[in-house]
């Protein structure tokens, strides 16, 4: 959600920012002549109600006098159903314009770079050497398929396409994974979250992912109830403070969680079918901070540095992209991808994002803490993967492959494992 206050006094910097993203600006022109309309309807209600507080007055003065006041009780009257005709446009046109200002995304910070595809996504760092094999490396699904440890057939008969079945050594992995990066988060000063993996709608639109983007969720039928599950841990995590009102003292919040992720990826047909990069459900363990805002930059580096510092340990090569405006998410003001080399693709593919959503998120979500002089501030909110485990599974597979087929567990995993060093 944005102050519509801001876009009235920046209007033309408003425009300029969000022409980066390829936005219909005239939806900016829309929410301002909402809100002139808004303000007039208020002021109307507002005189016609001070009106009749003092109609009212003149009544009982002429009641107390004995006079009649049938001609000026009538004129209260008219003036009330007025009112009340006016309060209604008054209501509708608040709902359309918070519904218009809900579907316009997060202002860009200056140092995100225009552009319109991933392909003008800046590069910002390299890590790790890509590991040249003395044999033609497979990928993760001929790996996977010849272990006999993925079982995508009896996925797709179970549910349908785009799901999996781990078995053996790689469900042992994936698991493993999941407790080595919540294990060195909570190192890292992050509090484990087990939320809920339902949600309901305001949860949703309190993270940007309603009323845009609810194609890409998967909702539940389930009596009346608008429940959805969750794309991302992100959702429900950072809606533990939802329309809350705390202490700054309380300030960084910083909290670490893995949970499944669903989401329909509807328009994607017929991209990365093949295999775990884009499933249906996947696993992720997700990193949210609410911060006061002057520490939200320094949040999101240490929030990258975190999420690199676990491909560092797994000794996974891969690159730091900062996102173009053509390329970066709905809610995010920043964003900075991680993207490890895969050598069965022979690419660098994503497999973190970390966004820095300032204050978007938390106006949706009503998330404010009191400063220093007790005065309400919105507070900003950053969230990113680290790492999301299916990814960091096709990393390992394909880095770590040996030319028999086998997969080489790497150092820092093997005490999770059980000392276990292949997976044969």
């Amino acid at each position: 959600m944005h102050d519509i206050k801001f876009f009235e006094a920046n209007t033309a910097e408003v425009k300029e920012n969000l022409k980066k993203r390829n936005v219909d600006i005239s939806l900016v022109d829309k929410a301002l002549d909402l809100n002139a309309k808004r303000k007039e309807l208020t002021k109307f209600v507002e005189d016609k109600r001070a009106e009749v507080k003092s109609i009212s007055k003149e009544i009982g003065l002429l009641k107390k006098e004995g006079k009649d006041a049938s001609h000026i009780m009538s004129q209260v009257a008219e003036i009330k159903s007025s009112i009340e005709g006016q309060n209604l446009q008054l209501d509708e046109t608040e709902k359309e314009l918070n519904a218009t200002l809900s579907v316009i995304p997060n202002l860009l910070s200056p140092q995100v770079p225009v552009g319109t595809s991933e392909e003008e996504n800046a590069l910002c760092k390299e890590w790790g050497t890509p590991k040249e094999f003395s044999f033609k490396a497979k990928d993760h699904v001929a790996l996977g398929e010849n272990l006999d440890m993925l079982d995508f057939e009896r996925g797709a008969k179970i549910t349908g396409a785009r799901f999996v079945v781990y078995k053996k050594g790689l469900a042992r992995l994936e698991r493993a994974l999941i407790n080595y990066m919540l294990d060195e988060h909570g190192k890292n000063g992050y509090d484990e979250i087990i939320p809920p993996f339902i949600v309901n709608a305001e949860s949703l639109y309190g993270t940007g992912q309603l009323p845009k983007f609810e194609e890409d969720l998967f909702k539940l039928n389930h009596e009346d109830k608008q429940w959805y599950l969750i794309p991302t841990a992100e959702v429900p995590v950072t809606n533990l403070r939802r329309g809350e009102l705390f202490s700054g003292d309380e300030l960084p919040l910083k909290y670490c969680a893995y949970t499944p992720c669903f989401r329909s990826e509807a328009g994607s047909y017929g991209k990365d079918t093949r295999g775990l990069i884009r499933l249906h459900q996947f696993n992720k363990v997700e990193l949210v901070e609410i911060v006061a805002p002057e520490d939200s930059d320094q949040a999101h580096e240490d929030m990258i540095h975190r999420a690199c510092s676990i491909l560092e340990a797994l000794n996974l090569p891969y690159k730091t992209m900062l996102l173009c405006s053509g390329d970066i998410g709905f809610g995010a003001s920043i964003c900075f991808d991680l993207e490890v080399w895969l050598p069965g693709q022979q690419k660098y593919r994503e497999i973190s994002s970390l966004s820095n959503c300032r204050d978007f998120q938390a106006r949706r979500a009503g998330i404010r803490f009191r400063d220093k002089d007790g005065k309400p501030q919105f507070a900003h909110t950053l969230n990113g993967s680290g790492l999301a485990v299916g990814r960091t599974v096709v990393a390992i597979m394909e880095n770590y492959q040996r030319e028999d087929g086998t997969i080489e567990i790497p150092e820092v995993l093997r005490s999770y494992m059980g000392g276990q060093e292949i997976i044969s």
